[in-house]
């Protein structure tokens, strides 16, 4: 990555931290090289008295940590002051696509990245361009969380649907990448464009699948750091 595109990421995570996030929230704190700089902006604010009474969220040990680091208090769902809802989570994407469904979990965290997607009222994602795709899952392969007995059972499945799944193997250790919840994760390539809708509620019904990467249901507000330097913006949709 050019140092030039890692200074826009750190600017577009500052800049949700800015625009976004206002005294007395519970805040969800994404995970990835983008949302690195969400996490350690808000501490800023938070040390230079802007804002206060923030209740954060990890959804990953990378965030937990950066979260303590930067001084910012984190809690569980199910803390009796967060009390499993959300005002706002700030999260990266490994794919966006037009429609702003996306993909999560190249750093293996997207089972809490999901959960806390869904008990936020508002979900603000930062990207580089680089992540703007017509169809997801081609590009990028799609993480797909599985209870270890069923690596076998549910790799077939995916193949069924029209995924070539690899397990995932970790980096300096032998054998599976093993999440934060103990489980592996296959990793899902596809050839041919697919309904990203359909095929989230497709995968999650294979049994030992835990939760996938496809996100589709959070409607976010992406905003996105061009190479030129400017930040651009796809907004949510209108709810009914």
């Amino acid at each position: 990555m050019s140092s030039d595109m890692s200074e826009h990421k750190k600017a577009v995570g500052e800049y949700a931290a800015e625009r976004f996030i206002d005294s007395g929230m519970r805040v969800g704190l994404g995970t990835g090289s983008t949302a690195v700089h969400f996490i350690r902006r808000l501490g800023e604010l938070i040390a230079d008295g802007d804002i206060s009474d923030i209740r954060g969220v990890s959804t990953s040990s990378q965030s937990l940590l950066e979260a303590r680091a930067a001084g910012i208090g984190v809690f569980d769902l199910d803390d009796p002051t967060v009390d499993g809802e959300l005002d706002i989570v700030v999260d990266g994407a490994d794919e966006v696509d037009p429609q702003r469904n996306l993909t999560k979990g190249g750093g293996g965290a997207l089972l809490m990245e999901k959960i806390v997607a869904h008990a936020a009222r508002r979900v603000v994602i930062v990207c580089d361009e680089g992540k703007l795709v017509e169809n997801l899952g081609i590009g990028f392969p799609i993480a797909v969380e599985i209870v270890r007995e069923a690596r076998l059972t549910a790799s077939r499945a995916i193949q069924r649907l029209g995924g070539r799944p690899q397990l995932r193997l970790a980096q300096r250790k032998m054998g599976a990448v093993i999440t934060d919840g103990g489980h592996m994760i296959l990793d899902v390539a596809f050839e041919r464009p697919f309904d990203p809708v359909a095929m989230e509620a497709e995968i999650n019904a294979i049994p030992g699948v835990v939760e996938n990467g496809l996100f589709t249901r959070c409607n976010p507000h992406v905003i996105v750091a061009r190479a030129d330097g400017e930040l651009s913006e796809m907004k949510p949709a209108a709810r009914s």
